[in-house]
């Protein structure tokens, strides 16, 4: 048992910093100490008060992924899956933003921020190979990397 705190102080002083899934509060609070009954009861409380919630966390984090272009599609799946977000939650919330953002913008948006002066057509096989890959690990598909720079003439 951690000393002098008990684990509802704990959790409010973790989401008092950010958001939290249930799952990775859970691991904090372990981490700090606290047993599991300790951790269930601060947990139900959290819940209780809707400080955790793990369809907002869901869909913040999707938001904001998606918003910067760090991850879409797969690997946007895969990063709420490290969040310890259960797969029904995480493609919900990755459905519900498929109307509010566009792959192919995202895309266009991403390239004109971390390559502005990159031209598809004229650069070495060596170039586009690395925009091609980091591009493909933020989960961008081959088709519509392929179709983005051929009609990026």
């Amino acid at each position: 048992m951690a000393p002098r705190t008990d684990a509802w102080s704990s959790a409010l002083r973790l989401l008092s910093r950010r958001e939290y899934s249930e799952a990775m509060l859970r691991e904090r609070l372990q981490r700090k100490g606290f047993d599991s009954d300790q951790i269930e009861h601060a947990l139900e409380r959290c819940r209780s008060y809707n400080y955790v919630n793990d369809e907002r966390f869901a869909r913040i984090r999707a938001r904001q992924l998606l918003a910067s272009g760090r991850a879409v599609g797969p690997a946007l799946m895969a990063d709420l899956r490290h969040q310890r977000i259960g797969d029904s939650i995480a493609r919900k919330a990755i459905n519900d933003l498929e109307e509010e953002f566009s792959q192919a913008e995202i895309l266009k948006d991403l390239c004109q921020r971390r390559f502005p002066d990159f031209d598809f057509q004229t650069a070495d096989d060596r170039s586009r190979r690395r925009v091609f890959n980091y591009l493909r690990r933020r989960g961008f598909a081959s088709a519509v990397l392929f179709q983005y720079f051929s009609e990026e003439r």
